[in-house]
């Protein structure tokens, strides 16, 4: 599918010249591809986490996070595609505009696939994640580790599609969470979302 396809309900959702985000121009860079996690303070405060695929960023929303700890099961709802340069926000979304609210850079580095079939051969990522079930393992300045995205409701029946993001066992045991929000720092610029408002209002 091409790009403009691909990005066509995420700039059909917003106007550029208010919110601030990237309309989505880049190409892919680096030999690994790349994921971020941001948290959003928007009408419920959440995490979105994204995955780059091919010239995308497939993202899904996390009410609670992402956890570092194998027993947590996060609730992760697929959103529309993003683009390469999503990566980088962070900033003020004016109220009223899509998903009008703060958000910052919470996590961000690359990611390893590590989808195999029955016999341990290597398939293609975005089929896997197609498919329903996609591994890989990330290396970020806070998320390191084997994680794993299954679909457990495929939306066939009207509702909507959902998944678990899980950490796999194995590696340096962690049994943290997800930190506190509002308290949490971006890994970009190291500022909470009440100092990203603040320095949004001195503009």
């Amino acid at each position: 599918m091409a790009e403009r396809d691909r990005l066509r309900d995420y700039r059909g959702k917003r106007d550029f010249d208010r919110t601030g985000e990237p309309r989505g121009r880049g190409t892919p860079h680096g030999d690994r591809p790349r994921f971020v996690v941001q948290i959003h303070d928007a009408s419920t405060m959440h995490f979105d986490f994204r995955l780059q695929v091919d010239d995308v960023l497939k993202s899904w929303s996390i009410p609670k996070g992402p956890s570092a700890d194998p027993k947590d099961k996060r609730l992760a709802v697929p959103t529309e595609d993003h683009p390469l340069e999503y990566e980088e926000f962070e900033g003020v979304i004016p109220r009223g505009e899509y998903g009008g609210g703060t958000v910052i850079v919470w996590d961000h580095g690359t990611y390893e696939p590590l989808s195999h079939d029955r016999e341990g051969r290597p398939v293609d990522f975005a089929e896997s994640l197609e498919h329903g079930h996609a591994t890989f393992r990330l290396s970020g300045s806070k998320l390191h580790g084997e994680y794993a995205l299954t679909r457990f409701r495929d939306g066939a029946d009207g509702g909507e599609e959902a998944r678990l993001l899980v950490k796999r066992a194995g590696g340096r045991a962690r049994t943290h969470g997800a930190p506190d929000p509002r308290r949490a720092r971006s890994a970009r610029s190291g500022r909470t979302l009440a100092q990203v408002v603040s320095d949004a209002a001195g503009e």
